[in-house]
Protein backbone atom coordinates (compact mmCIF):
# COMPACT_ATOMS: atom_id res chain seq x y z
CA UNK A 1 0.00 0.00 0.00
CA UNK A 2 0.99 3.41 -0.71
CA UNK A 3 0.86 6.42 2.36
CA UNK A 4 0.65 10.06 1.86
CA UNK A 5 1.49 11.93 4.41
CA UNK A 6 0.62 15.92 4.00
CA UNK A 7 2.63 17.99 6.91
CA UNK A 8 5.80 15.60 6.24
CA UNK A 9 7.73 17.78 9.15
CA UNK A 10 9.46 15.71 12.60
CA UNK A 11 6.30 13.83 13.51
CA UNK A 12 5.61 13.07 9.89
CA UNK A 13 8.81 12.05 9.12
CA UNK A 14 9.03 9.36 12.21
CA UNK A 15 5.26 8.34 11.17
CA UNK A 16 6.47 8.05 7.49
CA UNK A 17 9.65 6.14 8.78
CA UNK A 18 7.76 3.57 10.98
CA UNK A 19 5.18 3.09 8.17
CA UNK A 20 8.30 2.26 5.59
CA UNK A 21 9.49 -0.17 8.21
CA UNK A 22 6.24 -1.87 7.89
CA UNK A 23 6.64 -2.05 4.52
CA UNK A 24 4.61 0.97 3.01
CA UNK A 25 5.41 3.04 0.10
CA UNK A 26 5.29 6.97 1.71
CA UNK A 27 4.84 9.70 0.15
CA UNK A 28 5.48 13.04 1.98
CA UNK A 29 4.53 16.34 1.13
CA UNK A 30 6.01 19.80 2.74
CA UNK A 31 7.23 23.15 1.61
CA UNK A 32 10.32 22.71 2.08
CA UNK A 33 11.76 19.12 1.75
CA UNK A 34 15.13 17.66 3.43
CA UNK A 35 18.21 18.31 1.50
CA UNK A 36 19.93 14.23 -0.31
CA UNK A 37 18.00 11.02 -0.35
CA UNK A 38 15.98 10.26 2.52
CA UNK A 39 15.82 6.82 2.65
CA UNK A 40 11.78 5.66 3.52
CA UNK A 41 10.21 8.26 2.75
CA UNK A 42 10.09 9.98 -1.02
CA UNK A 43 9.62 13.42 0.00
CA UNK A 44 8.09 16.48 -2.59
CA UNK A 45 8.03 19.95 -2.56
CA UNK A 46 4.37 20.97 -1.83
CA UNK A 47 2.79 24.17 -0.91
CA UNK A 48 -0.46 22.90 0.18
CA UNK A 49 -1.99 26.42 0.08
CA UNK A 50 -1.05 27.28 -3.22
CA UNK A 51 -2.73 23.95 -4.30
CA UNK A 52 -2.14 20.03 -5.22
CA UNK A 53 -2.79 17.30 -7.13
CA UNK A 54 -3.64 13.91 -5.60
CA UNK A 55 -0.66 11.66 -6.18
CA UNK A 56 -3.07 8.53 -5.14
CA UNK A 57 -2.84 6.40 -2.05
CA UNK A 58 -4.29 3.88 0.59
CA UNK A 59 -3.43 5.55 3.44
CA UNK A 60 -3.37 9.52 4.40
CA UNK A 61 -1.73 11.30 7.23
CA UNK A 62 -3.02 14.91 7.81
CA UNK A 63 0.23 16.37 9.91
CA UNK A 64 0.64 19.84 9.09
CA UNK A 65 1.84 22.23 11.44
CA UNK A 66 2.37 26.57 10.54
CA UNK A 67 5.36 28.14 10.34
CA UNK A 68 7.02 30.71 11.73
CA UNK A 69 5.02 32.99 9.61
CA UNK A 70 2.26 31.06 8.70
CA UNK A 71 -1.19 32.05 9.77
CA UNK A 72 -3.92 29.04 11.26
CA UNK A 73 -6.44 29.57 8.89
CA UNK A 74 -3.96 28.87 5.54
CA UNK A 75 -2.21 25.84 7.03
CA UNK A 76 -5.50 24.21 8.92
CA UNK A 77 -7.96 25.58 6.80
CA UNK A 78 -6.94 26.01 3.37
CA UNK A 79 -4.42 23.53 3.01
CA UNK A 80 -6.64 21.33 4.33
CA UNK A 81 -9.26 22.03 1.73
CA UNK A 82 -7.01 21.85 -1.04
CA UNK A 83 -5.76 18.51 -0.22
CA UNK A 84 -9.94 17.08 0.04
CA UNK A 85 -10.48 18.89 -2.98
CA UNK A 86 -7.69 16.68 -5.47
CA UNK A 87 -9.29 13.92 -3.92
CA UNK A 88 -12.47 14.75 -4.79
CA UNK A 89 -11.25 15.72 -8.85
CA UNK A 90 -9.80 12.30 -8.48
CA UNK A 91 -12.43 10.43 -7.53
CA UNK A 92 -10.05 8.88 -4.78
CA UNK A 93 -10.79 7.44 -1.45
CA UNK A 94 -8.20 6.36 0.39
CA UNK A 95 -8.67 3.24 3.09
CA UNK A 96 -8.49 5.45 5.98
CA UNK A 97 -7.51 8.65 6.99
CA UNK A 98 -6.03 10.48 9.93
CA UNK A 99 -6.45 14.03 10.63
CA UNK A 100 -3.52 15.39 13.45
CA UNK A 101 -5.05 17.98 15.31
CA UNK A 102 -4.65 19.43 19.42
CA UNK A 103 -6.11 19.32 22.90
CA UNK A 104 -5.73 22.97 22.19
CA UNK A 105 -9.34 23.10 21.20
CA UNK A 106 -10.20 22.73 24.56
CA UNK A 107 -8.95 26.38 24.85
CA UNK A 108 -9.42 27.65 28.42
CA UNK A 109 -11.77 24.26 29.26
CA UNK A 110 -10.93 22.50 32.96
CA UNK A 111 -11.37 19.69 34.76
CA UNK A 112 -11.51 16.25 33.47
CA UNK A 113 -11.70 15.68 29.99
CA UNK A 114 -12.04 13.22 26.85
CA UNK A 115 -13.33 12.56 23.80
CA UNK A 116 -17.29 13.25 24.74
CA UNK A 117 -16.32 16.82 26.93
CA UNK A 118 -18.25 19.61 24.89
CA UNK A 119 -16.44 22.63 23.73
CA UNK A 120 -18.58 26.04 24.55
CA UNK A 121 -17.62 29.09 22.48
CA UNK A 122 -14.39 28.40 21.26
CA UNK A 123 -12.30 31.21 19.80
CA UNK A 124 -9.06 31.56 17.96
CA UNK A 125 -7.16 28.93 17.72
CA UNK A 126 -9.20 26.30 19.29
CA UNK A 127 -12.20 27.29 16.67
CA UNK A 128 -9.83 27.29 13.55
CA UNK A 129 -8.52 23.57 14.89
CA UNK A 130 -12.48 22.77 15.32
CA UNK A 131 -13.85 24.02 12.16
CA UNK A 132 -10.58 21.87 9.93
CA UNK A 133 -12.13 18.54 12.32
CA UNK A 134 -15.30 19.52 11.14
CA UNK A 135 -14.42 19.81 7.29
CA UNK A 136 -12.33 16.43 7.49
CA UNK A 137 -14.94 14.47 9.06
CA UNK A 138 -18.16 16.14 6.82
CA UNK A 139 -16.11 15.34 3.44
CA UNK A 140 -15.15 11.56 4.35
CA UNK A 141 -19.05 11.18 5.48
CA UNK A 142 -21.12 8.67 3.58
CA UNK A 143 -17.74 7.24 1.68
CA UNK A 144 -15.33 4.58 1.91
CA UNK A 145 -12.46 6.39 4.00
CA UNK A 146 -12.28 5.20 7.45
CA UNK A 147 -11.54 8.71 8.91
CA UNK A 148 -10.19 9.77 12.82
CA UNK A 149 -9.01 12.00 14.16
CA UNK A 150 -6.47 12.30 16.92
CA UNK A 151 -5.76 15.09 19.59
CA UNK A 152 -1.94 15.60 20.45
CA UNK A 153 -0.97 17.42 23.95
CA UNK A 154 1.84 18.69 23.84
CA UNK A 155 5.05 17.45 22.48
CA UNK A 156 8.07 16.57 23.38
CA UNK A 157 10.83 14.53 22.47
CA UNK A 158 13.98 14.67 20.09
CA UNK A 159 14.86 18.30 19.77
CA UNK A 160 11.60 19.59 21.45
CA UNK A 161 13.54 20.31 24.73
CA UNK A 162 12.14 23.95 25.70
CA UNK A 163 11.93 23.09 29.59
CA UNK A 164 15.18 21.12 29.45
CA UNK A 165 16.67 24.04 28.13
CA UNK A 166 15.45 26.17 30.42
CA UNK A 167 16.17 24.36 33.66
CA UNK A 168 19.98 24.10 32.15
CA UNK A 169 20.00 28.10 31.50
CA UNK A 170 18.34 29.07 35.06
CA UNK A 171 15.15 30.60 33.33
CA UNK A 172 13.16 27.71 34.73
CA UNK A 173 10.44 28.91 37.01
CA UNK A 174 7.94 26.96 39.04
CA UNK A 175 4.12 28.44 39.00
CA UNK A 176 3.09 29.94 41.61
CA UNK A 177 -0.75 28.66 40.48
CA UNK A 178 -0.94 24.94 39.47
CA UNK A 179 -0.69 24.86 36.00
CA UNK A 180 -1.88 21.07 34.85
CA UNK A 181 0.00 20.29 31.72
CA UNK A 182 -1.03 16.89 29.15
CA UNK A 183 2.19 15.71 27.07
CA UNK A 184 3.25 13.20 24.63
CA UNK A 185 6.56 11.51 23.57
CA UNK A 186 7.17 12.36 20.00
CA UNK A 187 8.12 8.66 19.37
CA UNK A 188 4.14 8.00 20.91
CA UNK A 189 2.71 10.34 19.13
CA UNK A 190 4.06 8.64 16.10
CA UNK A 191 3.21 5.54 17.35
CA UNK A 192 -0.14 6.93 18.13
CA UNK A 193 -0.63 7.38 14.48
CA UNK A 194 0.64 4.47 13.14
CA UNK A 195 -1.89 2.23 15.35
CA UNK A 196 -4.75 4.10 14.48
CA UNK A 197 -4.24 4.04 10.44
CA UNK A 198 -3.39 0.32 10.59
CA UNK A 199 -4.93 -1.36 13.13
CA UNK A 200 -7.54 -3.68 11.72
CA UNK A 201 -10.83 -3.02 13.21
CA UNK A 202 -11.99 0.64 12.47
CA UNK A 203 -10.97 3.78 14.39
CA UNK A 204 -13.51 5.38 16.90
CA UNK A 205 -14.04 8.82 15.02
CA UNK A 206 -11.87 10.73 17.97
CA UNK A 207 -8.92 10.19 20.23
CA UNK A 208 -6.89 11.67 23.20
CA UNK A 209 -3.26 11.64 22.31
CA UNK A 210 -1.70 12.26 25.73
CA UNK A 211 0.62 10.01 27.65
CA UNK A 212 -0.73 7.82 31.43
CA UNK A 213 0.28 10.87 33.70
CA UNK A 214 -1.34 14.61 33.45
CA UNK A 215 1.29 16.64 35.18
CA UNK A 216 1.87 19.93 37.11
CA UNK A 217 4.63 22.08 35.58
CA UNK A 218 6.16 22.48 38.82
CA UNK A 219 6.58 18.60 38.90
CA UNK A 220 8.17 18.25 35.58
CA UNK A 221 10.79 20.98 35.99
CA UNK A 222 11.86 19.64 39.55
CA UNK A 223 11.79 16.45 37.81
CA UNK A 224 14.24 17.60 34.63
CA UNK A 225 16.06 19.99 37.65
CA UNK A 226 16.77 16.50 39.88
CA UNK A 227 18.16 14.54 36.67
CA UNK A 228 20.63 17.02 35.61
CA UNK A 229 21.97 17.95 39.14
CA UNK A 230 20.73 20.99 39.62
CA UNK A 231 18.71 23.01 42.23
CA UNK A 232 15.26 23.13 41.98
CA UNK A 233 13.70 26.04 39.78
CA UNK A 234 12.79 29.30 42.13
CA UNK A 235 8.83 29.82 42.51
CA UNK A 236 7.31 32.80 40.78
CA UNK A 237 4.22 34.20 38.54
CA UNK A 238 3.99 33.01 35.17
CA UNK A 239 2.02 33.60 32.24
CA UNK A 240 0.74 30.86 30.30
CA UNK A 241 -1.07 31.32 26.89
CA UNK A 242 -2.17 28.03 26.70
CA UNK A 243 -4.89 25.74 28.13
CA UNK A 244 -6.88 25.29 31.15
CA UNK A 245 -6.49 23.54 34.19
CA UNK A 246 -7.62 19.90 32.33
CA UNK A 247 -6.62 16.65 32.79
CA UNK A 248 -7.01 14.65 29.47
CA UNK A 249 -7.58 11.00 29.84
CA UNK A 250 -6.13 8.36 27.07
CA UNK A 251 -8.47 5.81 28.30
CA UNK A 252 -9.75 5.42 24.76
CA UNK A 253 -6.67 5.37 23.09
CA UNK A 254 -5.26 2.61 25.56
CA UNK A 255 -8.87 0.69 24.93
CA UNK A 256 -8.10 0.31 21.26
CA UNK A 257 -4.82 -1.54 22.19
CA UNK A 258 -2.29 1.13 22.33
CA UNK A 259 0.48 0.52 24.68
CA UNK A 260 2.76 4.16 26.29
CA UNK A 261 6.74 3.36 25.36
CA UNK A 262 6.61 7.03 27.67
CA UNK A 263 3.68 6.78 29.59
CA UNK A 264 4.69 10.04 31.81
CA UNK A 265 6.87 12.49 31.97
CA UNK A 266 9.74 10.88 34.45
CA UNK A 267 10.20 7.75 31.91
CA UNK A 268 10.02 10.46 28.61
CA UNK A 269 12.18 12.98 30.02
CA UNK A 270 14.63 10.47 31.33
CA UNK A 271 14.71 8.84 28.16
CA UNK A 272 15.65 12.37 26.43
CA UNK A 273 17.89 13.20 28.64
CA UNK A 274 20.28 10.15 28.09
CA UNK A 275 19.57 10.17 24.29
CA UNK A 276 19.46 13.61 23.23
CA UNK A 277 18.55 12.31 19.45
CA UNK A 278 17.90 15.73 17.50
CA UNK A 279 14.46 16.17 15.15
CA UNK A 280 14.14 14.89 11.92
CA UNK A 281 15.34 17.23 9.06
Amino acid sequence: MTALIFGCGDLGTEVGLRLHAAGEQVIGWRRNPPAGPQPGIEFAAVDIVAGCEWPGADLLVIAAAPGRDDGYEDTYLTGLQHVLQSMDAAGAAPRRALLVSSTAVYGSTSGDVDETTPIAAPEGRAAVLLEAERRFLDFFTGSETDAVMLRLGGIYGPGRTRLIDQVREGRAVIPRTPAVTNRIHRDDAAAAVLHLLTRPQRPEQLYLGVDDAPAELGDVLRFIADRLGMPEPPAGEVERTRGGARRCSNALLRASGFRFAFPDHRAGYAHLLKDPRPRHP
